[in-house]
This record gives C-alpha cells, sequence and structure tokens, in this order.
C-alpha cells in the first residue's frame, strides 16, 4: 500500500509518522512524506499548491492523508485561498478514482455564522480565514475527489494523553505564556463555555485507523472531542493555573495569580473601549492575540463526538507540564504587571 502524507513535520503529521512506523510491522505500506521545508533527506520538498509536484510524488496512489495546512486565525481572504484551497486543489489532482483522501479538517467547520460580525461578508459569517478556508476544503473534497474520503475534526490540539509530548507548541500554548509573563490580565469568554481540547496522538490515532483500514463506501467524518465531557472555560483556567503553580513551586518560584473571568459583551462594550487608549502597542497586540480565543474556549453547546475524549483535564495537564520542563525559561518567569501608558491630553 503505498501512502502519502502531506504537512509531515507539523504537530499532526509528526505525530501520524510515528504510529504509521509502529504499524509497519502488521501493515505492509510505504510512507511518502511531503513537507514545504524538510528537516531531512527522506522527506519530499513540495511548496503544495504554488510549483508543481516532484516528480517522486507521480503513480498511484493507495491513500492520500492531507494534513498540511495554515491555522493562522488571521489569514486574510486571499491568504486562506493561498495557504489551505489551492494546496487541496494540488493534492486532488494526485489523487485516483479509488484512493482514499484522508483529510484533516478541524471542528469548528461549523463555525459561529453570524454575517454580522466584524470579518463576516469576507468569511461568509465565519471567525475568521482559517475556519473558512477549512469549510470551503470540505465542500471541495465532497465535490470533487470521486474516491473514498474521511474527513477529521479535531478541535484545538495540544499534547500526547500520558506524556503531554507535542512536535510544536502553538495554538492554545500561546494562554500558558500569556499567563506566566503577566500579559493575560484578565480572561475574556464565558466561565460555564464549553473548552475543547484533543491529545495529538489520539487525533493520530483515528487518522492511522482511517490509513490502515478498509476505505469508507460513503463520506466519513471523524470528530474527536471531548462533547458533554469537555471542560469549561473556567475549569481550564484552574486547570492550566493549578498546574503551573504545581510547577513553579517544584523549582522554587512564586505561584501566579489566577486572573478574573470577564464576559465577552463586558468587555468589548466597556472595558476595552476605555483601557485600549492607556495600552502600550505591545499590550494592545497580546489583547487582541487572546480575544482570538474567546469563541474557541467558550463556545455554547460542545461538538458531538465520534471518537470520544476521556478526561480532559488530565490531558490539559501534562500538556502543561510538558511546556513547563521544555520551557522553564517562560514557565519559572515573574509575571509583569500591566502598567499603564499615560492618557491623551
Amino acid at each position: 500500500m503505498r501512502v502519502l502524507l502531506t504537512g509531515a513535520t507539523g504537530v499532526i503529521g509528526t505525530e501520524l509518522v510515528h504510529r504509521l512506523h509502529a504499524a509497519a510491522h502488521d501493515h505492509e505500506h510505504t510512507l511518502v512524506r511531503v513537507a514545504r521545508r524538510p528537516a531531512d533527506d527522506p522527506l519530499v520538498r513540495w511548496r503544495i499548491g504554488e510549483e508543481p509536484p516532484p516528480a517522486a510524488l507521480g503513480g498511484h496512489w493507495d491513500v492520500i492523508v492531507h494534513a498540511a495546512a495554515s491555522t493562522r486565525w488571521t489569514l486574510t481572504r486571499p491568504e486562506a485561498i493561498a495557504a489551505n484551497i489551492d494546496p487541496l486543489r494540488a493534492v486532488l489532482a494526485l489523487a485516483g478514482r479509488d484512493t482514499h483522501l484522508v483529510h484533516v479538517s478541524t471542528a469548528y467547520v461549523g463555525g459561529v455564522r453570524n454575517p454580522e460580525d466584524l470579518r463576516g461578508a469576507e468569511f461568509e459569517g465565519y471567525r475568521n480565514g482559517y475556519e473558512w478556508s477549512k469549510a470551503r476544503c470540505e465542500q471541495i473534497a465532497r465535490e470533487e475527489h470521486p474516491g473514498p474520503l474521511t474527513l477529521v475534526r479535531p478541535p484545538l490540539v495540544v499534547g500526547r494523553r500520558g506524556s503531554g509530548e507535542i512536535a510544536r507548541f502553538s495554538g492554545p500554548y500561546t494562554i500558558f505564556q500569556a499567563l506566566v509573563s503577566g500579559l493575560a490580565a484578565v480572561v475574556v469568554g464565558d466561565p460555564a463555555g464549553y473548552a475543547e481540547i484533543s491529545p495529538v496522538d489520539e487525533v493520530a490515532e483515528v487518522i492511522a485507523a482511517a490509513v490502515l483500514g478498509p476505505p469508507p463506501q460513503h463520506p466519513r467524518t471523524e470528530v474527536v472531542a471531548a462533547g458533554h465531557a469537555s471542560l469549561t472555560l473556567d475549569a481550564m483556567l484552574d486547570v492550566i493555573c493549578a498546574t503551573l503553580n504545581e510547577c513553579r513551586t517544584a523549582q522554587g518560584a512564586a505561584p501566579i495569580e489566577r486572573p478574573p473571568l470577564v464576559s465577552g459583551d463586558t468587555w468589548n462594550r466597556f472595558f476595552l473601549p476605555l483601557a485600549d487608549q492607556y495600552l502600550s502597542p505591545f499590550q494592545s497586540q497580546a489583547v487582541k492575540l487572546l480575544a482570538m480565543f474567546q469563541s474557541y474556549t467558550s463556545m455554547t453547546r460542545p461538538f458531538e463526538p465520534t471518537r470520544p475524549v476521556s478526561d480532559p483535564a488530565q490531558v490539559l495537564a501534562a500538556s502543561v507540564r510538558y511546556w513547563a520542563a521544555r520551557k522553564p525559561r517562560l514557565a519559572l518567569a515573574r509575571p509583569e504587571p500591566w502598567t499603564l501608558l499615560a492618557g491623551p491630553g
């Protein structure tokens, strides 16, 4: 069986490579890994969507796992097309009629369809270019790929369940650093809102099962999430702060204080308009960055998983410990309280 993996050096791609290599003795397959900037020779370099595929990618593919994507929430519409939609079309050109396409999407393709949002017109009601492009990719895959199709939808991805290990710190790890540094003076969101996370090894397990198992007769969607067992934003903040302080205490560092929670409506209507004029450019950028997490960590209803994630608090705590062990200078830093600039006049 010949398998192509794009995004092989990404968070999910790296974990999937481990899974498929571990299964090699039970399932005979040839894995060809693709990345934009390969770190070693066995990887095939391909700037997907920007250049023709290398000769090494010719021939028939039994399975194509398309995990390459830009997950930036600040993508403009043209950037989102170039980063996510064009690469999918390039990958589809390599697929045959019986190629099983396993497309890594996101649980947030459902989006919050509100055209009145600031960027709603640009992204047809989705919250950002990443969500919009992933939803469009799913539509393209369903309409244009004639063969078997599996869509895998994880929410925010963190480290392995047991060890917290992960290939790269991004996405939710920004929150850890913001809490330790003092940049998160407040956390904006609904305390009772759902905050969905999934461990990277369980996401990779679902993808590996799709790769090695029989292709589906009809398009299949796998959602890796905790559903009604997911953490609330309030509980998530408790776990992160408690685990960070556990790590800090063990190293003789003073504990951090848990920042207060402020509802999004209150923050946007009252606090931010009043405070913004007094914030430094760095503080203002930090506020905007953290605000992007608001809709992802305080959802009004959870996802409906096909692969339930159990005990997400344990998963999150392991991820915090791994981050703290790999980033001790950041994890043990002394929080710097905010200071306001002099107001106008």
